[in-house]
């Protein structure tokens, strides 16, 4: 083995182990509570912030380690450019299947700073909406139409006509 192969291999291994020391290995329970909602472990579990009393009604925040394994993301903690974009709140203790009943939910999450940028949101909320029997795909288009509706009637472009009453029943 030559000098100059040597030199390359020691530099490698040098690099190699100060690498490792930076990257830092995600732990649910030692990250702050305001980094833990839609943060991933490092083994590929959500990581959950959970409420709890610590007397007098005073509530405190932990986080914790989920059994919810994500497939294809490691080690994450979501970006504050994504929490925005999607208009979720880092101080989400649950998730519930109600948002969707949101228009304004809705259209943040299926925003395209949303729904092509943000998988790991949006793979939360697709599994979210699929175990309620939703597609979250569907329910963007069907936000988007609405959305196209309303500026059309907002813009006088092909109006659709208001209800029509019904005669009052004659008693």
């Amino acid at each position: 083995m030559t000098s100059s192969m040597r030199f390359s291999l020691v530099i490698f291994f040098a690099c190699s182990l100060f690498v490792q020391g930076t990257l830092a290995e995600v732990v649910c329970e030692n990250l702050p509570a305001n980094l833990c909602s839609f943060a991933i472990s490092s083994t590929g579990k959500r990581c959950v912030l959970e409420s709890y009393k610590i007397g007098r009604g005073e509530i405190d925040y932990m986080c914790r380690t989920s059994e919810v394994v994500v497939e294809r993301l490691y080690g994450y903690i979501e970006s504050d450019h994504c929490v925005k974009a999607c208009g979720v709140h880092r101080e989400s203790t649950s998730i519930s299947s109600d948002v969707f009943l949101s228009s304004e939910f809705t259209a943040h999450l299926c925003s395209p700073a949303c729904y092509q940028n943000c998988p790991n949101i949006v793979e939360l909320f697709f599994n979210l909406a699929a175990g309620e029997g939703l597609s979250l795909p569907t329910l963007c288009h069907n936000q988007k139409e609405n959305h196209r509706t309303m500026l059309a009637i907002l813009n006088g472009d092909g109006a659709a006509a208001g209800p029509v009453a019904a005669p009052a029943p004659s008693f």
